[in-house]
């Protein structure tokens, strides 16, 4: 018994000798890594031309000078944009082509400028307007989107139906893609 009790000395005093390491416990720090992402909408391919070439009618008879709405009706073209917030929103401003080198108003029977409606298509949503009317029309929502936003034109004119005056005529639809403004994040 006595060797038994020397044994079991033994025992205790080499596990007592174990290293101090052996018993220590782990510990965990935090890094906590934060950033932020404004909303924003950007065009890649931001303009595009439609050349209509000669707007009046050709020929003889009642019709000839007048407004040929083949020229402009129906043509399209497309640009590429995107927004990266779910809120964001497309407008359209038709602005009408005007003769560039006729100044003053046109004489009866003449117009000097040609109107027409303008709509863009992005994301599903339609936006349009008519150059009839000064500023952008309604905005509608366009949220996250990457893609094409096709222009299209319609529904031209001149003010009178009158021969049109011969001179260079310049318009311009503007589509403009609005992000949703929204406080900054907080880091």
């Amino acid at each position: 018994m006595k060797n038994s009790i020397l044994a079991v000395a033994a025992v205790v005093a080499a596990t007592a000798a174990l290293p101090a390491a052996a018993q220590s416990t782990s510990a965990t720090g935090t890094v906590t890594v934060n950033g932020s992402v404004a909303d924003r909408c950007q065009f890649t391919t931001p303009s595009a031309v439609i050349n209509a070439g000669e707007l009046a009618l050709q020929g003889s008879g009642s019709t000839a000078g007048k407004l040929d709405t083949s020229k402009l009706d129906g043509q399209a073209r497309t640009l590429v944009g995107w927004c990266n917030g779910t809120a964001a929103s497309m407008s359209v401003e038709a602005q009408p082509l005007v003769d560039t080198t006729f100044v003053g108003a046109a004489p009866t029977g003449f117009d000097s400028v040609v109107n027409y409606s303008a709509s863009a298509l992005a994301n599903s949503a339609t936006a349009t307007d008519t150059s009839l009317s000064a500023g952008a029309g309604t905005a509608v929502p366009v949220g996250l989107f990457t893609g094409n936003v096709v222009v299209t034109l319609a529904g031209s004119s001149s003010p009178t139906g009158g021969i049109l005056v011969a001179g260079s005529y310049s318009g311009q639809v503007l589509v403009t893609l609005t992000p949703n403004v929204s406080l900054p994040l907080l880091n």
